[in-house]
């Protein structure tokens, strides 16, 4: 910075990050009074409606000059106020902002599986979906253990694991389930509090639960303790006669039906279709092998390359984002069971696969790898949906504009 601005944006580096730093500016290098310079504050806060900024330009300007700063520095000066619109606000919000940021990530290095159970608690919120937590936590060594009638509650909890770094693993709550009632989740927890359940129609019987709920439970595999195939414990709840007075009797003779057992790739897709999530797995997971042979790699390895290489790649879309600063740059953020792709679209790239980058679940792409201090992009050159012959199941992704 000028020695006259030195002390004032010093601890910023020469950039004015604050609303407070840019009052201070303007009264000590323009000679704003006090009043002047709570105006500028304001006509920043609004220049993009108004245009109000640009009132202030030849005022800053000449004062600065006036006061032995020189014009091309004054400009730039100016068009750092001008732009301090988009993103500045008081150093106290900042503050507030850095703290709450070191708490969380420190939680999350300490005590990842308490970080977890304590963010899937206090959804809806934030900017990831719930598969997306879960899938994170699951890449730094939580264990996460799915809804499970014998354990879960009605909110998500800790259980003692000792495989994982800090000797807790996360269990899904009811709440997870589509349709669940917590209604019925206490039902659930209350009669187990009377002892273990000893079989399907044992919880049926002492949970009293209706058709639909057992059904719920039955597709989302809350009930594998008591049924290990989600088809036969579905089977077992389903097309039974009962009245108010008579219960399902699940243990009646009844003619057996060959059911089959679900794959691993049906298995999380039942997951995400009843749950949004899947504590058993990632859906790409099982296709791995199938996506291999058509050359797509998985993001883990997108990190071992070089800058500048060109490759195809394949995830799930989790989150969208066009700013309205980025000149029409839409950005991505793809998945697989390995992490995360960011992904940058150009204007002309977005506009010529525009029903694609708005719509696909599952994305593939076709670009050069961007490689910086080990942060890694992938520039799009085209989109195209993957062939896989199988519907691949995901969370909803977040959509920003």
């Amino acid at each position: 910075p000028h020695p006259s601005l030195q002390p004032i944006l010093e601890k910023t580096l020469g950039i004015p990050l604050f609303q407070e730093q840019v009052m201070q500016l303007a009264m000590v290098a323009a000679d704003y009074t006090p009043g002047e310079a709570d105006q500028l504050r304001r006509d920043m806060a609004a220049w993009r409606k108004t245009g109000r900024i640009e009132k202030h330009r030849s005022r800053l300007v000449s004062r600065m000059m006036a006061n032995g700063i020189p014009q091309e520095f004054a400009e730039r000066v100016f068009e750092q106020i001008r732009g301090f619109g988009e993103y500045g606000f008081p150093e106290s919000h900042a503050a507030s902002f850095a703290l709450i940021a070191y708490a969380t990530a420190w939680l999350k290095r300490h005590y990842p599986a308490a970080f977890l159970c304590a963010l899937l608690n206090a959804q809806p919120m934030g900017f990831y979906s719930v598969a997306t937590l879960i899938g994170d936590a699951k890449r730094h060594g939580v264990k996460v253990n799915a809804v499970n009638v014998r354990h879960s509650e009605w909110h998500c909890l800790l259980e003692p694991e000792a495989e994982s770094g800090e000797g807790f693993a996360v269990r899904m709550g009811f709440r997870f389930v589509k349709g669940f009632r917590e209604a019925d989740a206490e039902r659930v927890a209350a009669a187990r509090r009377s002892g273990a359940f000893r079989s399907l129609k044992d919880f049926a019987d002492r949970t009293r639960l209706e058709e639909a709920a057992l059904v719920l439970l039955a597709e989302s595999g809350a009930l594998e303790d008591l049924q290990a195939e989600r088809r036969d414990a579905l089977w077992d709840v389903l097309g039974r006669e009962h009245t108010q007075e008579a219960r399902l009797d699940l243990d009646a003779p009844e003619p057996t039906a060959a059911l089959l057992s679900l794959s691993e790739f049906e298995a999380i897709n039942w997951d995400y279709a009843f749950t949004a999530h899947s504590a058993r797995g990632h859906p790409l997971a099982p296709l791995r092998e199938e996506l291999a042979k058509d050359h797509l790699p998985e993001a883990a390895t997108l990190r071992t390359l070089k800058d500048g290489q060109r490759i195809r790649y394949a995830g799930l879309v989790i989150c969208r984002q066009r700013p309205g600063t980025a000149k029409g740059v839409v950005f991505m953020t793809l998945e697989d069971e390995t992490g995360f792709v960011n992904l940058v679209i150009w204007e002309t790239v977005f506009k010529k696969y525009k029903v694609i980058a708005k719509t696909a679940a599952f994305l593939g792409v076709t670009g050069k790898l961007q490689i910086q201090s080990g942060v890694v992009h992938l520039v799009a050159e085209a989109l195209w949906v993957p062939e896989i012959g199988r519907q691949v199941s995901q969370g909803k992704s977040r959509d920003f504009h």
